[in-house]
């Protein structure tokens, strides 16, 4: 019953004029005054932002902010992958023989995350990660690994929740939200799937290297709203570390895992 409830509300409130009314409020100047008592709410560390708080126009300004230099280092070392985001891990494993694996008691295949049999069956027995961006964090993106885009696309049009309750109670957001996801070859010739999932109201996935080359800790793009991103890896090609768990808090640049 508190599914049905879920979903029915949010179809009532996701659509394109209150997507217009979010992006017209959160860009006006007069959004500007909420700067302060938002990142006191959400607990930002305004010292590592790149630039006072009084120097942005609005609070969507202030949401995809960029941080000092070094504030997030990246982790060194070839055979190393690096949190491409702040965030929450959510979820992560290995991807079940069929092809599916499981966020909050939903099951995801991977055919309809990436859209395509081809694509999804390069990751069966692999492993995935689940990471979600709440609004206290940085939203910038950034390369996890150094390697090649070998295609990137788009699916999906809407986008619900992807927050605890949208996890457990929504539509599968994760592989039906508006979604953009890059395949980047690395080391020899293995594969990763890098999927960038748009958030509630807003399909707001923003790429700032349009290029095919991905250098580890380089930024290639921005939310502009809340989101989650995903990564799939082959069988036996990465083992995650051991920090690496449910519900633990990660940075852009921590090291999460290495290549076998």
């Amino acid at each position: 019953m508190r599914e049905t409830v879920y979903q029915r509300l949010i179809e009532l409130t996701n659509g394109k004029a209150s997507s217009n009314v979010l992006k017209t409020i959160t860009a006006s100047k007069m959004s500007k005054k909420l700067i302060r008592s938002y990142s006191n709410v959400y607990g930002i560390n305004i010292e590592e932002v790149s630039k006072s708080t009084g120097e942005f126009d609005s609070l969507q300004q202030f949401f995809v902010r960029t941080l000092k230099e070094a504030a997030r280092p990246v982790a060194e070392g070839d055979a190393i992958f690096a949190s491409p985001v702040d965030a929450k891990i959510e979820s992560c494993g290995v991807i079940q023989e069929d092809m599916t694996f499981t966020v909050k008691n939903q099951p995801y295949t991977l055919i309809d995350l990436l859209g395509h049999e081809k694509q999804a069956t390069r990751y069966r027995n692999g492993q995935y990660i689940v990471f979600y961006l709440s609004p206290a964090d940085y939203h910038r993106i950034h390369s996890p690994f150094n390697g090649t885009v070998v295609r990137q696309y788009v699916l999906g049009q809407k986008s619900y929740p992807v927050n605890r309750a949208g996890l457990t109670y929504g539509k599968k957001p994760i592989s039906h939200n508006y979604r953009m996801v890059s395949e980047v070859a690395f080391a020899d010739h293995q594969h990763f799937a890098f999927i960038k999932v748009g958030a509630m109201f807003v399909n707001s996935i923003k790429l700032t290297n349009t290029s095919t080359a991905w250098k580890k800790g380089e930024e290639v793009g921005y939310f502009s709203f809340g989101s989650t991103v995903v990564m799939l890896f082959e069988e036996n090609s990465v083992a995650f570390h051991d920090h690496v768990r449910e519900g633990r808090a990660i940075k852009m640049g921590e090291a999460f895992a290495t290549v076998l």
